[in-house]
């Protein structure tokens, strides 16, 4: 896969966010404008999924969704593929060495 820029949100489902708009809800997957699939590959018609041009997709693998959360699941695979390298990337660093 290749790294993904300028990602907006795809959802399963939606509901009105703190200021009344639309926010995604449920299953949530990375998705390109002017494209119809997800990153991870899925097709937004067949999978009926909701399109949010307007949230852009800044997950990241260490966030935690709790019970308040709207969102239910993110997509393993769409998150892997957003996440810049760097952010991803295990640095070394000696214990016994001072700083």
């Amino acid at each position: 896969m290749t790294r993904v820029k300028g990602a907006a949100t795809a959802a399963s489902s939606q509901a009105s966010g703190p200021d009344g708009g639309r926010v995604p809800a449920g299953e949530v997957h990375a998705w390109l404008p002017g494209t119809n699939q997800t990153v991870c590959g899925l097709a937004l018609s067949r999978t009926r999924l909701l399109r949010f041009p307007h949230v852009p997709f800044d997950f990241r693998a260490t966030d935690v969704l709790t019970a308040e959360d709207e969102i239910g699941y993110l997509c393993p695979r769409c998150v892997a593929a957003a996440t810049p390298r760097d952010a991803r990337r295990w640095k070394r660093e000696s214990p016994r060495r001072p700083r």
